[in-house]
C-alpha cells in the first residue's frame, strides 16, 4: 500500500461560457481565482483555477470552458458530486446565498451521519456544501462570505461506477481505507490527509455510462509533496499494471494519468511548484499566464479569449 497521496489535489471540470463559470466560483461560492491561464492542448481555451487564497491542494477546482460545448450526459465511469467543506451552522447562510444566485436542485440530506447541501453548478454540475467541526484549513474572505461561512476547500469526491470492486482497491491500494457503507454508497478515508480526505463509490449497475461535456468532471488529481513522491508512485501504478504516462509539466504542478478500472480518469499532481511561481500572492489570478509553448499566441489569445471580471 502507497502512502505517499494525501488526499485530493483538485478536480477539473468542462463548462460552457467562461465568464458564467468564472462568475459562479468567484461571486456566488466566494472562491478565489488563483490562476489564469490556457488548455495546454488547446491554447484558445481557457484553463481557470478556483481555490483559497493560496490554491493549496486540496481546495482547488479548475476549469476548461470550451464556448457552446453540450452539455454532459450523467451517467458511471465519472465523478459524480464534489463536495466543499463548511463551518458548522452555515446552513441557512448558503441556503439563502444559493437561492438569491439562482442555483438550481437546493436540497438538503445527510449521510454517514453529515449534514450536506446539494446544489447544481451553471452547467448542471453536480456540487454539494458538508458541514465540518474543526476543520482548521484557512478560507479564503471576500465577496460578501465571512469566517464563519467561507469555504474550506473540498470534503470529498463522489464516483460513480457499474462495480465499485477494482476501483475500491485501486484506491485502497493508494492509501485510502474503508470507512463505512451505506444505501450503496461505500465511503473511503485517507488516514492522516490533507483534510480533502474523503471518496465515495456509488454503485450503480443499471445506470448508463456517462458522456463527457459541459457540466462533466474531466478527471480528479490526488495530491503528492514532491516530485519523488510522485516517481514513487508511478513506478508502484506500473508494476501493478496501470498504464501511467510520462510526467508532464503543468507550470503549477507535475502531473500523471492513469484511467481507473472504472473508467475515472485519476491524476496525481504535485504540491510543487505551487500558483505563486509566476505571480505575487496579492495578484494570484489576475494576469493571463501563458505555457511557454504558447507565449508566441499571447496578442492573438488577448483578442480571441473572451473577458473576465477580476
Amino acid at each position: 500500500m502507497l502512502d505517499q497521496i494525501k488526499g485530493l489535489h483538485h478536480v477539473t471540470s468542462m463548462a460552457a461560457s467562461a465568464s458564467t463559470n468564472n462568475k459562479f466560483f468567484t461571486d456566488t461560492l466566494g472562491l478565489r481565482r488563483v490562476k489564469k491561464t490556457v488548455n495546454f492542448d488547446a491554447p484558445d481555451v481557457y484553463h481557470l483555477y478556483y481555490g483559497d487564497e493560496v490554491g493549496s491542494p486540496g481546495s482547488v477546482m479548475t476549469y476548461f470552458p470550451f464556448p457552446h460545448i453540450a452539455r454532459g450526459r450523467q451517467g458511471t465511469g465519472e465523478v459524480g458530486t464534489t463536495l466543499f467543506s463548511i463551518p458548522e451552522g452555515s446552513f441557512g447562510f448558503w441556503t439563502d446565498r444559493l437561492t438569491k444566485a439562482g442555483a438550481e436542485g437546493i436540497k438538503a440530506d445527510s449521510a454517514f451521519g453529515e449534514n450536506r447541501l446539494h446544489f447544481a453548478g451553471p452547467d448542471g454540475d453536480g456540487f454539494a456544501l458538508v458541514e465540518v467541526k474543526d476543520d482548521a484549513r484557512k478560507q479564503f474572505v471576500g465577496n460578501g462570505i465571512t469566517e464563519d461561512h467561507a469555504i474550506r476547500g473540498f470534503h470529498s469526491a463522489s464516483l460513480r461506477l457499474r462495480d465499485e470492486g477494482a476501483t475500491a482497491e485501486l484506491l485502497k491500494f493508494m492509501g485510502y481505507q474503508q470507512a463505512d457503507a451505506q444505501d450503496g454508497v461505500t465511503r473511503l478515508i485517507m488516514p492522516g490527509g490533507n483534510g480533502a480526505d474523503v471518496i465515495d463509490i456509488e454503485t450503480m449497475p443499471n445506470i448508463a455510462r456517462a458522456n463527457l461535456g459541459a457540466g462533466s468532471v474531466h478527471h480528479i488529481a490526488f495530491a503528492v509533496e514532491n516530485r519523488a513522491k510522485q516517481l514513487e508512485v508511478r513506478k508502484a501504478l506500473m508494476d501493478t499494471g496501470y498504464q501511467v504516462t510520462p510526467v508532464i509539466d503543468r507550470d503549477y504542478f507535475w502531473a500523471i494519468y492513469f484511467r481507473t478500472p472504472g473508467g475515472v480518469l485519476f491524476e496525481i499532481a504535485t504540491n510543487e511548484p505551487g500558483f505563486d511561481r509566476d505571480e505575487d500572492t496579492a495578484h494570484l489570478g489576475e494576469a493571463l499566464k501563458l505555457p511557454a509553448q504558447h507565449a508566441h499566441l499571447r496578442s492573438t489569445l488577448e483578442q480571441h479569449l473572451e473577458p473576465l471580471d477580476a
